[in-house]
């Protein structure tokens, strides 16, 4: 018994250090871009040296046979707000435009809040030193307009009128030679997808071949407290950082220290697939459809800043010809059941760690429940009380184990008496004792390791779902993904794990004893900083353990003293 206690206690203590550890690296300093980089618009984004390698160039369909020249991977660079702003506003966000390159520069969610203040919209993709995150996107050819081009609007604020399913942004490229650009973007109602697309027309008298870039700049701070507090309270680092999906190699996470490095894959050609940044509860993804020839890349191209996008081919245009190219793209929160129908493989954003195997079957289970109760809170107390009863077989075998532990706990006393301090005969006894009453000590701890995995994954699916995001329980608990306000469920938590160590045997080791004794006041302190929800999950386990423990040793107790009385 005293192993099995053992293996608990370096499980939870292993834990509770890797959580701290991370919990630490997530609230390190953060490095802002330098001021210098925002405060002009430089003609290339690095030092001589730093450029991005080329690429290499993308067939597309009717190109001449003669070798094009490559495209070569866009520049980036921090652009100069110094355009007219366009603002537009749908049911679920707003987007700032700007003429100055065309490009997205501010997302504000009117439906997802920040979680400092959950009165105040959520900024999830802005222009800001500290947070710096735009898109970029142009056409690579001679003359054509880059993601530095400067654009005519025909407004500068543009609205989902009521009864309308979308409105369209135009913009107009000035200054283009030998070709009439126009820029478009495509709101709609009900989604947080938006289209964007080039319209090309060859105004020269000689055939084009330009190639479409879209690309997001990003610096590699972690997000900030109002858009993802709960993974600094619950001392989990969750990912940020560009990820890539293709059929070929599936999910990938590109971190940015590899990118800095030169680690990472530059360039991968893909007929499927889609370019993102990730980070906790939210995605931004720019999403190629057909099975055109596609080139992702990342790549630093500054102090702090680095870029992840895409290439495609516009195709070729003939004098007086036009072409078009579009690209949908995704900013919005990773709602699982909506993420998957927009892209394959898009819903693996959603951050599970190593069990996603185990982790998204239980968030389905999870997300049929609140279907049917209504409210997350009960889901996960009901989806606690099924998960006991999956385990119940092997949890009542370990229950028995350690019933049938407390009721040797007089015979065991007695040879603690008779042998002193001798630990070898005591040791040699007790093996002996358990032999005669067909017991074995570590019949526990199986069931105990078989569940580890069921809750590591729990605890991601709770931590990771944004659907848990300021949602209600009851009373005190307006947020199951911020801690308790009132401490009182850790309170709770402490509590129960008390009386659960009173229902199973003591330890024959007094200092054991006693740090089994402490181990409910240095966990419940932990829980102080976690979500709400996942200390929830905990009581209501602990609560249930408590049941069907005191159960056991009522059942095996009455069962001693039936075996007694028939002996004499």
């Amino acid at each position: 018994m005293d192993i099995q206690r053992l293996i608990a206690f370096v499980i939870f203590s292993f834990s509770a250090l890797l959580l701290w550890d991370a919990w630490q690296k997530h609230n390190a300093p953060k490095v802002p871009a330098p001021a210098g980089q925002v405060a002009g618009a430089p003609a290339t984004p690095s030092s001589p040296g730093t450029a991005p390698t080329p690429t290499v160039p993308l067939s597309s369909p009717g190109t001449p046979a003669a070798p094009a020249p490559s495209p070569g991977a866009p520049a980036a660079a921090i652009v100069e707000a110094t355009g007219q702003s366009v603002v537009v506003k749908t049911d679920l966000f707003e987007a700032e435009l700007n003429t100055a390159g065309g490009d997205i520069r501010r997302v504000t969610l009117f439906k997802v809040f920040s979680a400092l203040d959950r009165t105040k919209p959520l900024v999830l993709m802005s222009p800001d030193p500290k947070q710096y995150f735009v898109t970029q996107s142009g056409l690579l050819g001679d003359g054509l307009p880059s993601h530095k081009a400067l654009y005519e609007a025909e407004s500068n604020a543009f609205s989902l009128a009521e009864g309308r399913d979308q409105v369209e942004v135009r913009l107009v490229a000035k200054d283009v030679a030998g070709a009439e650009v126009v820029k478009k973007f495509l709101f709609r109602r009900g989604t947080y997808e938006i289209l964007v697309s080039y319209e090309v027309k060859n105004a020269g008298d000689k055939p084009l071949a330009p190639f479409a870039y879209f690309q997001f700049l990003r610096d590699s701070n972690q997000p900030s407290q109002e858009a993802a507090q709960t993974s600094a309270i619950a001392g989990v680092a969750t990912y940020t950082g560009p990820a890539v999906y293709t059929e070929e190699s599936k999910f990938v996470k590109v971190d940015f220290k590899d990118i800095e490095k030169g680690k990472q894959a530059h360039v991968k050609k893909a007929r499927d697939g889609w370019i993102g940044l990730v980070q906790h509860y939210f995605v931004s993804a720019w999403i190629p459809k057909g099975s055109a020839e596609r080139e992702f890349f990342t790549n630093k191209v500054g102090e702090n800043l680095y870029t992840a996008g895409v290439i495609v081919p516009v195709g070729t245009v003939a004098p007086g010809a036009a072409a078009k190219v579009e690209m949908p793209l995704y900013i919005g929160p990773q709602e699982t059941g909506k993420l998957a129908k927009i892209a394959p493989g898009l819903e693996l954003v959603v951050d599970y760690g190593w069990l996603y195997i185990l982790a998204a079957p239980l968030f389905w289970v999870l997300n049929f429940i609140h279907g049917m109760v209504g409210n997350w809170g009960w889901s996960i107390i009901l989806l606690t009380i099924l998960i006991k009863l999956v385990f119940y077989p092997l949890n009542h075998k370990a229950g028995r184990s350690m019933a049938s532990m407390r009721v040797l706990a007089p015979k065991m006393e007695k040879l603690k008496q008779l042998y002193g301090d001798d630990r070898q005969k005591l040791n040699t006894a007790m093996m002996e004792l358990y032999r005669t009453e067909k017991i074995n000590p570590l019949g526990g701890c199986l069931p105990i390791v078989v569940q580890i995995p069921v809750f590591i994954a729990l605890y991601w699916v709770l931590l990771a779902s944004i659907e848990l995001r300021h949602a209600p329980w009851l009373g005190w608990i307006q947020d199951l993904s911020a801690p308790d306000p009132w401490y009182i469920l850790p309170v709770i938590y402490a509590v129960s794990m008390f009386v659960q160590t009173k229902l199973n045997p003591q330890p024959t080791d007094p200092v054991q004893a006693k740090v089994m004794l402490a181990m409910p006041i240095v966990f419940s302190i932990f829980f102080f900083f976690f979500p709400s929800g996942l200390v929830l999950y905990w009581v209501v386990q602990n609560l249930l353990s408590i049941a069907q423990q005191w159960h056991i040793n009522r059942t095996l107790e009455a069962e001693a003293a039936a075996k007694a009385k028939g002996k004499r």
